[in-house]
């Protein structure tokens, strides 16, 4: 029996959202229009994708299985798209990056870009969870991501392992420290990241460890953000250092702890089925070079 693209298309989106207004939304169709076209699917082909419809949708192991199939689907189609605009319109494809790092996303476009002068890049900022969501629903071709859940889905290049540094504004007591020992941040404010954000996992654990519990806590959503506030002498945050770029206004100090500071891994990541396209065998190529570079050896 011949599946209908379509509706293939609505339960993906479906499952993506979690919510049948929002895929509705995004697809610019009807609530009941794309109720239909789901129970149909389901109808014809026997199988129950969700289990029931209360919100948040959860999958059926059938739903969860079909919608790693469609993931890799529709990646494929937007590929299609993607060359077929390209060569319509007489420019080369654009690989499309996710990244959680800024800086390892410029280094890497950098390394790409000068072995492939004519390709396009475009960059996507989030942070680690979101980039591989974004590259599994086939809405990047390659991300860049810090200690990723390991799936067969995905192929994995190490590119960088890192650790913690602190960073305090220049005039702080702190910034006369070669060495910031981890007692000494019971007084202050920590500015953080949003929840999801694996520095701020990293830094909690390393604190709760130390039994060290933050004066104040200052939730920021970027780390311009924070290095602004650090600037300003709002509080101390932790950063990766790669991730410390020369700022006048702000020092960064390793630290000193009884057990080792934590560390991470930084990953190129790509569906598995695509890792041998020739855009991405060339940025896979530009990222081990990258790797020779890493803070800490890989």
């Amino acid at each position: 029996m011949r599946v209908n693209h379509q509706h293939l298309r609505v339960f993906h989106v479906v499952a993506l959202e979690g919510s049948i207004s929002r895929a509705a939304r995004r697809l610019g169709v009807s609530q009941p229009t794309l109720s239909q076209q789901l129970r149909t699917l389901e109808l014809r082909h026997r199988v129950a994708l969700f289990d029931g419809r209360r919100q948040p949708l959860q999958l059926t192991e059938a739903g969860r299985r079909l919608f790693a199939i469609t993931g890799r689907l529709f990646a494929i189609a937007d590929e299609v798209e993607n060359f077929l605009d390209g060569v319509s319109g007489g420019e080369a494809v654009a690989v499309r990056l996710g990244s959680d790092s800024p800086v390892y996303a410029a280094r890497l476009v950098a390394a790409f870009a000068e072995h492939n002068p004519g390709a396009g890049v475009s960059v996507r900022i989030g942070n680690a969870e979101e980039v591989v969501d974004w590259l599994r629903d086939g809405r990047l071709d390659a991300a860049i991501g810090s200690d990723p859940p390991f799936d067969d889905f995905f192929f994995y290049l190490p590119i960088y392992r890192d650790s913690l540094a602190l960073a305090a504004p220049q005039q702080h007591p702190l910034a006369e420290c070669s060495i910031v020992a981890l007692e000494d941040l019971a007084c202050e404010t920590q500015l953080v990241r949003e929840p999801t954000s694996r520095t701020r996992r990293a830094s909690e654990r390393l604190l709760e460890h130390a039994g060290i519990v933050p004066r104040r806590i200052i939730e920021f959503h970027t780390r311009e953000a924070i290095r602004e506030a650090i600037a300003l002498g709002l509080g101390v945050s932790f950063f990766y250092s790669a991730e410390c770029p020369p700022d006048p206004r702000v020092c960064y100090r390793p630290i000193s702890f009884e057990a080792e500071t934590p560390t991470f891994m930084g990953y190129l990541i790509c569906q598995a089925e695509q890792r041998r396209a020739p855009l991405l065998k060339s940025l896979f190529a530009a990222a081990e070079n990258l790797a020779q570079h890493s803070p800490l050896p890989l």
